[in-house]
């Protein structure tokens, strides 16, 4: 059994990110270009094919009938696709927390500043969207087994 994702090590690398976002776009947002507000629609979509998987994979898991089983290294690997997820979803989604955090001061005094304030939001939605599913993935990738077992830290 893996440990699960800790969601401290999440906050952290959000944390992180957000802030050498911040500064970066601070240093840069003159000669940056406009942000495509669609962007952050691609963690949006990656998150809810991730709950799709995630929801098929508890049915299997938990041996619902007519669910085939699932073979322990098709779990391993989703287990293994929620961690990166997570992980990925925390770093976009402080960037995202980071350029917005920059933008919307100034949306009023900046035209650009304005569309990149929805830009950022969107990509903030779509960020939390996947962390959320690669948490639930994870979560439904626990074997019968571990129901009964006490929690593991978080470390």
């Amino acid at each position: 059994m893996t440990t699960r994702t800790s969601p401290s090590i999440l906050l952290v690398v959000a944390v992180a990110a957000g802030l050498a976002a911040n500064l970066l776009v601070g240093l840069f947002y003159n000669s940056l270009p406009p942000l495509p507000a669609p962007a952050g629609l691609t963690f949006l979509v990656l998150g809810l094919v991730e709950a799709g998987v995630a929801v098929v994979l508890y049915r299997r898991i938990r041996r619902r009938p007519g669910a085939r089983p699932v073979d322990a290294l098709s779990a391993a690997r989703a287990v293994a696709l929620a961690k990166a997820s997570a992980v990925a979803g925390a770093l976009v989604g402080g960037v995202w927390v980071g350029v917005l955090a920059y933008v919307l001061p100034r949306r009023d005094q900046v035209a650009a500043a304005a569309s990149d304030t929805t830009a950022a939001v969107i990509g903030i939605v779509g960020a939390a969207v996947l962390v959320a599913a690669a948490l639930g993935l994870e979560w439904c990738c626990r074997t019968p087994d571990d129901q009964d077992a006490p929690p593991a830290p978080d470390h």
